[in-house]
């Protein structure tokens, strides 16, 4: 498996995509000696489910991926890339769904069920971050647009938001591997 400049890897819940992702780091650090690796966490703990998830995603990272450092940045997104890569090292997003839900569904705004507006400066800056990144940038995100088309105005407005960010990160990025039953089915870039 060749790592590319740049790969989104899509895909339903539990489909493999953190998983492939794990997978190309690993590569990475396998590859050289001076390699580094590191994981940007955009997940936000919100309650004790969300909590136990994130501390289990750790334990099985560690496990995994012992080499692979982990930054907590659930807003940043942009800043967070452009501050961890460099030639030498492989920055995993992991997900750019939490993000957007970070950004657009804040949890501390959760009795005001209203979606905020998209800053599209923000987005405009994430892709950049991604097209300059100086080594491989590995990108993780859901695909939650292939099912019935959701009842309230606010999910059908986060799905919305979230298959726009998909077209754009999908647009600059050198590979786009959609995931599904731990198998990878190349959108763009096949190795």
């Amino acid at each position: 498996m060749t790592i590319a400049k740049s790969e989104l890897i899509l895909g339903g819940q539990k489909s493999g995509k953190s998983r492939r992702a794990e997978l190309l780091a690993r590569q990475w650090l396998d590859a050289a000696p001076d390699h580094e690796a590191v994981l940007i966490a955009t997940a936000q703990p919100w309650d004790e489910e969300m909590r136990q998830r994130i501390a289990r995603h750790q334990a099985d990272r560690a496990e995994r991926v012992p080499g692979m450092r982990t930054v907590e940045e659930p807003f940043a997104l942009a800043e967070a890339i452009r501050q961890h890569s460099n030639a030498r090292t492989l920055v995993v997003v992991d997900c750019l769904t939490l993000w957007l839900t970070n950004l657009l569904m804040p949890a501390e705004n959760a009795s005001n069920s209203a979606v905020a507006p998209m800053d599209s400066a923000r987005i405009a800056s994430l892709l950049i971050a991604i097209q300059e990144s100086a080594g491989p940038v590995v990108l993780v995100g859901n695909e939650i647009g292939l099912g019935v088309i959701p009842m309230g105005r606010e999910v059908r407005a986060f799905v919305d938001a979230l298959g726009r960010l998909n077209q754009d990160v999908a647009a600059v990025c050198e590979r786009v591997t959609l995931m599904a039953a731990g198998l990878p089915l190349y959108l763009k870039g096949a190795p």
